[in-house]
């Protein structure tokens, strides 16, 4: 097996959690609903995370419009939610977790799924983006770069300057993370923290396994083997 020389990492509920852009996205929209619609923006927040806890995903907004009987476009509150500048921070071992990876000599990079505005916005939130050796977010490439495909992870190898077989992905969920390391040929480490938004689910198949899982970011350099790189 190569020496591992990189140490990739996912962002979304592997360096924060999700569920805070959540909320945070959901304030902006309660004040959105407010200045549209004439309703408490409190009362709005309190009934869009309520449906957040409750399980809701993907048509949130259309279920609130619907619930309160307002004739709005679900669309003008997305807009209100990616647009919105996230109050987040990081889970509180990452930043001592990247500082001593990079002090033990391994290359660092980010592979993030979606929109790179929104991506770096949170990255920026968490004051992280310069712990990294090099970024990607995949919609940079095009939507077909986004994973289960390897383009992102193979792309990051690239710039950091190694083999991909070099180079191990960390990351949340099992639907897509670690069948793209597989397929570009890096091993992957699945951090299945208590109360991830994804870790409830089970690997569909061996392909879509981690080759080693943890419960906290804390658990990583165990998980990489070696206590140096270089």
């Amino acid at each position: 097996m190569p020496r591992t020389r990189a140490v990739v990492f996912d962002l979304d509920d592997t360096l924060y959690p999700e569920s805070a852009y959540v909320r945070s996205g959901f304030r902006a929209v309660a004040e959105e609903a407010a200045r549209r619609y004439r309703v408490e923006a409190e009362e709005a927040y309190a009934e869009l995370e309520r449906m957040f806890e409750s399980g809701v995903r993907g048509d949130t907004f259309d279920r609130w419009l619907n619930a309160r009987g307002i004739d709005g476009r679900a669309a003008d509150l997305v807009a209100a939610y990616r647009r919105h500048t996230p109050t987040i921070d990081p889970f509180p071992e990452a930043p001592a977790l990247l500082a001593r990876l990079r002090e033990q000599g391994y290359a660092l990079g980010l592979l993030s799924d979606g929109e790179p505005e929104i991506q770096y916005g949170k990255l920026d939130a968490i004051g992280l983006r310069d712990a990294f050796d090099a970024t990607l977010v995949s919609g940079e490439l095009g939507r077909d770069a986004w994973k289960p495909s390897p383009r992102g992870l193979l792309t990051l190898a690239e710039r950091l300057g190694v083999e991909p077989g070099e180079a191990v992905y960390v990351s949340d969920n099992p639907a897509k993370d670690f069948k793209a390391a597989r397929a570009a040929g890096m091993r992957s480490i699945w951090v299945r923290r208590p109360g991830g938004v994804y870790s409830h689910l089970e690997p569909e198949s061996a392909d879509y396994a981690p080759d080693t899982e943890v419960d906290g970011l804390d658990a990583v350099p165990q998980a990489l083997g070696q206590p140096s790189a270089r």
